[in-house]
């Protein structure tokens, strides 16, 4: 997939890019036609000088200098309105496709998705994105390296058939020859570069979400050292990248010397006309030295272009809750009726977690478990969203405020809604004591939401959802006792009353007395 496909898929942005394409054409043709009519111009009059007073006095110099103006003030203009249109183009390009590609992984079914971290996740949004603007904008000036490069051809006629043979053969083989160097010189240090990155961005993630026991216990040295080894690799495939470039740059310049005495040597016309034919040269060398560039940086862009491509294949459709009736659940060999109240126990780290989370559908089940009567992996994802409401153990919060949170639930949640399912979850009379209310920012981590707030947070949202069942993780987690009590009586009216079904996992005596059902996890293999 191309980064015109990628980035221009409108038709406007096509467009625009067009007329990108077409400036950058003009700001070339100016170019070359300032260098051959200013050595044209300077040859000419030189020679007129010292051909004496009657010659110079003839010669007409005001025609070449107000052509050389015009060119001038032409390149510039074109130039400008080529980076205008062009970035316009990259810059809301790149908003689009990150806001798609993001769009597509939040869209795909957890049991199945991409295996992607968020530090993996964040690379491919952030950086293979941003490298995209650079393909997209050296895109109009790749055409005009074409434009360029064959009106250099042309100027070069004047100067014969031979030097125009060879400049042809000269630039046709520019290309080629700088493809394989930069395959050669950039392949292998590009995806070391992509790779290290990802571990580095993947390490800091994970490191920034422990940053307070970092802090608290003075491990700042030792987070360091962890980063160091994907930071040395990341150095090492960039120095790699930039020497491939400055081989690329020495190279380019010997190539156009000896383009330039080519046509010098094999030039069969006037002084005046073989300095045109010389500027010409330069400039079709430069021109095509600037394609050649843009093949470099495409090489090492190659290992991006193919993880952004694999996420755009993805299928963007999203998996809504499909409402229905309530469906009875089953956890190893027993059944259970919608509204009944099941508690899975067993030691730490014996999969009861990880039963809840097969249940959303956001893992798959290692347990055997139904619903409705036919296997969690046989069922649709959006039959199990509009199955279980699940508030998991961390309790993760949307930076914005308490109401963003609850709004996730469902659409059109209101805020007699919010306020009741936060007097459920013993939390309504915290965020009526604070001036902004349901508008309390909460950022990053929750924000000034302790712990045992965001997880009471957690299961408001849960309840907002409507949904048959409820799938609560250490709903008391982080609670003192008569704050869990409460939840927990709280928790009960609200059960019976609207006749949910609940799946509990808690260490703590206290949430478990709301289930009549207790099931060992072990029981379910």
């Amino acid at each position: 997939m191309t980064s015109y496909s990628l980035l221009a898929t409108a038709g406007l942005a096509r467009r625009r890019l067009l007329f990108a394409s077409l400036c950058a054409g003009i700001a070339a043709l100016a170019a070359i036609g300032l260098l051959a009519v200013s050595g044209w111009f300077l040859t000419a009059a030189a020679l007129a000088g010292s051909a004496g007073y009657a010659a110079a006095a003839a010669f007409n110099y005001l025609v070449p200098s107000a052509a050389i103006r015009f060119l001038a003030i032409v390149r510039t203009l074109s130039r400008y309105g080529e980076r205008l249109l062009s970035h316009k183009v990259a810059l809301e390009g790149m908003a689009d496709l990150r806001g798609s590609l993001f769009q597509k992984l939040a869209a795909q079914d957890s049991r199945h998705a991409p295996d992607t971290s968020p530090g993996e996740a964040s690379t491919r949004l952030i950086d293979d994105v941003e490298a995209l603007e650079d393909l997209v904008i050296r895109q109009p000036a790749r055409d005009a390296a074409v434009v360029s490069g064959l009106i250099s051809l042309a100027l070069v006629a004047f100067a014969g058939w031979p030097a125009l043979l060879f400049l042809a053969a000269m630039m046709a083989g520019l290309p080629f020859l700088f493809r394989r160097i930069s395959t050669r010189l950039t392949q292998a240090p590009a995806e070391e570069a992509a790779a290290a990155l990802g571990d580095l961005r993947i390490r800091y993630v994970e490191l920034a979400g422990s940053r307070a026991e970092i802090a608290a216990y003075g491990l700042a040295d030792q987070a360091l050292a962890e980063l160091e080894p994907a930071s040395t690799r990341l150095d090492r495939a960039r120095a790699g990248l930039f020497q491939a470039e400055a081989v690329q740059g020495a190279l380019l310049s010997l190539y156009g010397a000896l383009a330039v005495a080519g046509v010098l040597l094999l030039a069969r016309a006037s002084a005046p006309m073989v300095a045109l034919a010389i500027l010409a040269t330069a400039s079709a060398v430069e021109a095509m030295g600037g394609l050649s560039r843009s093949l470099l940086r495409r090489a090492s862009l190659e290992a991006g272009l193919r993880r952004i491509a694999s996420l755009n294949a993805l299928d963007a459709t999203l998996h809504e809750p499909a409402p229905g009736q309530s469906l009875a659940i089953a956890l190893g060999s027993r059944r259970f009726e919608p509204g009944a109240r099941i508690a899975v126990t067993g030691p730490s780290g014996s999969g009861k977690t990880r039963v809840l989370l097969a249940f959303a559908g956001m893992q798959t089940p290692v347990a055997t478990l139904a619903c409705g009567d036919r296997p969690l992996n046989n069922l649709a994802p959006e039959i199990l969203n509009g199955q279980f409401a699940l508030s998991p153990q961390d309790a993760p919060m949307l930076i914005g405020t308490v109401a963003d949170n609850l709004r996730l639930a469902r659409p059109g949640v209101t805020e007699a809604e919010m306020w009741e399912a936060l007097e459920v979850v013993q939390l309504d009379l915290r965020i009526r004591r604070h001036e902004s209310g349901l508008d309390m920012a909460v950022s990053e981590g929750g924000g000034i939401l302790s712990g045992g707030e965001r997880k009471r947070l957690s299961i408001a949202r849960a309840l907002l959802s409507r949904r048959p069942w409820l799938l609560l993780d250490e709903p008391s987690e982080g609670l003192d006792a008569a704050t869990e009590a409460a939840l927990v009586e709280s928790l009960r009216a609200w059960l019976d009353r609207t006749g949910t079904g609940l799946v509990l996992v808690s260490h703590r005596k206290a949430p478990l007395a709301l289930c009549a059902e207790r099931i060992d996890v072990a029981d379910l293999h």
